[in-house]
């Protein structure tokens, strides 16, 4: 566990992009886009923590957390499929592709 909470440290203290080299047409999707991760990663932490916790307060308030977070996922995804419009063309194809399964 000490593992996985060092690594997420390490983890949120940096982008996953450096936005100094992104063109200025592209900054705020690339802002969006990393904090989708950044909100994935917290669901993803908090459903592991809520999993492990031995207290149903705490688990209950772990998942509720998560809960919240993946809204913050939905609210960063609205965004940027107001502005990447190529983005909504793709998020249909896949959904098209997934259907024909």
């Amino acid at each position: 566990m000490y593992f996985v909470i060092r690594n997420l440290f390490n983890m949120m203290s940096s982008l996953p992009i450096d936005l100094a080299k992104v063109p200025k047409d592209r900054i705020d999707m690339e802002i969006l886009r990393a904090g989708i991760i950044a909100e994935l990663d917290a669901v993803n932490l908090y459903e592991q923590f809520a999993a492990k916790a031995t207290s149903k307060r705490i688990k209950e308030t772990l998942a509720d957390i998560a809960k919240e977070e993946k809204t913050h996922v939905g609210e960063f995804q609205a965004l940027l499929l107001e502005i990447d419009k190529q983005q909504v063309t793709e998020l249909k194809h896949g959904k098209d592709e997934v259907a024909k399964l």
